[in-house]
């Protein structure tokens, strides 16, 4: 039996033979270069790599990267996190939230009714809120595969300018 792969934002560390410094300037200087596949903004020792406004779909991701000395003392250690826009993020986290919210007064509604014996009718709330909140949790997985390709793209980018 396989297992199966449940992960929404995906996260990996890179270590690169520069200094943290240097590994920054490389980012700031690529991210500057005309015609740059990648568009981002680097600040302090925090990246944002995007994909170009142009190029962007609902499902776009953005790789987050915390660029940090190694604790070897040799080189830098990069922390990726790819995710969705804050935009897409922050409306998946408010359905989600007012899901969990309805169902919540659903529940507290319906089983005091039915403690009372009170027919509770409304309980049939809650697997329509399961529902939806599965439907949501496929459609975050389907944007997932629509932007996987970006996220090849942007990954690319980062080995291009630090690796190559």
């Amino acid at each position: 039996m396989t297992a199966i792969e449940i992960e929404i934002r995906p996260r990996f560390q890179l270590e690169v033979p520069h200094s943290a410094e240097e590994t920054l300037a490389r980012l700031r200087s690529a991210l500057k270069q005309p015609g740059s596949p990648i568009i981002g903004f680097v600040a302090d020792h925090h990246v944002t790599l995007k994909i170009p406004y142009d190029k962007q779909h609902f499902w776009s991701p953005q790789l987050a990267l915390e660029v940090e000395a190694h604790e070897s003392g040799q080189g830098a250690l990069i922390r990726g996190l790819f995710g969705p826009r804050p935009s897409v993020w922050l409306m998946f986290i408010f359905m989600y939230s007012v899901i969990g919210v309805i169902c919540l007064f659903v529940s507290i509604t319906g089983f005091s009714q039915m403690s009372l014996g009170i027919p509770a009718p409304v309980l049939w709330v809650l697997p329509v809120g399961a529902g939806l909140a599965i439907f949501l949790y496929l459609s975050a997985k389907t944007g997932e595969r629509l932007g996987k390709d970006e996220m090849h793209q942007l990954k690319g980018f980062l080995d291009d300018t630090l690796i190559h």
